[in-house]
């Protein structure tokens, strides 16, 4: 069984393509099971739209639920939609986005921390000037947060936890034992982490999370998940039987996908 649950689309103003574009591809790419993900709007903000060009406007989040719903009823004989949200981790506005999630019949919400320090982890500015010692409180930064994200019950999916590195390759070598840790409380919590293919459109290349970081997530129990974090559809289902093969010959034997916020298990 193949699925793909990381899709974005025009909505969210830095994608192209429909939603019924991604299902389509997803058809056509022979996958049973295609997630609908979109970035959450910024729900803390005063304003619709903070950010149209990184997420959706706040009046229109419903308009993207019932969307998708409808599609779900509409492709349910030729390929399984499910209901996603990629979702930003903001500790001091947790209890805000929770309340706005709990209305709607998710399959599954990804939790993904793109700002630490009110900067983007993209943003290829923040790492000049700084010492190996700031470097190094950076991504401690980023992985405390992480942590705090698979702690607050909000998620079932934690969406590429070492991209951080995706404009500042050098992120992945900085020493530090906190993503070791971290992967440890997600493997306590029993929520998934994604494998990502979309590394390889940033200068890093490759798939969030490494391949170090998945054998250690296998000893720490920590269930998988695949995702392409497609922006175009052509994308969808980018390298699946790559990461697929990767994983069985680091050890896994299984990964996982969600329906109604519970896992489903898909042999590998």
């Amino acid at each position: 069984m193949k699925f793909d649950l990381h899709t974005h689309h025009d909505r969210c103003g830095h994608a192209e393509g429909t939603i019924r574009d991604y299902i389509e591809a997803a058809i056509q790419a022979d996958f049973q099971v295609i997630g609908i993900s979109d970035h959450s709007p910024y729900f803390a903000s005063e304003v619709d739209q903070e950010k149209p060009g990184i997420a959706m406007a706040k009046s229109d989040f419903s308009n993207y639920i019932s969307e998708v719903l409808r599609l779900k009823e509409e492709y349910k004989d030729r390929i399984e939609v499910l209901l996603g949200v990629e979702s930003d981790f903001f500790p001091q506005h947790a209890d805000l986005y929770k309340q706005m999630y709990e209305p709607y019949p998710f399959d599954y919400i990804i939790g993904s921390v793109h700002f630490t320090g009110g900067v983007s982890i993209f943003n290829k500015n923040r790492w000049k000037g700084l010492t190996q010692v700031q470097q190094i409180q950076a991504k401690e930064e980023y992985y405390q947060r992480i942590a705090e994200s698979a702690r607050s019950g909000m998620f079932q999916i934690l969406g590429h936890i070492d991209a951080m590195k995706g404009y500042y390759p050098e992120f992945s070598n900085l020493p530090t034992k906190m993503v070791e840790e971290t992967l440890k409380i997600i493997g306590d919590t029993g929520i998934a982490i994604e494998i990502n293919t979309s590394g390889k459109t940033k200068s890093c290349g490759g798939w969030y999370p490494a391949d170090d970081i998945l054998e250690k997530a296998l000893y720490y129990k920590v269930p998988v998940t695949f995702g392409s974090d497609a922006h175009i559809p052509s994308r969808i289902g980018d390298e699946w039987e790559l990461v697929q093969q990767k994983l069985r010959e680091i050890g896994y034997k299984e990964w996982v996908f969600y329906r109604q916020k519970q896992p489903v298990s898909v042999p590998l």
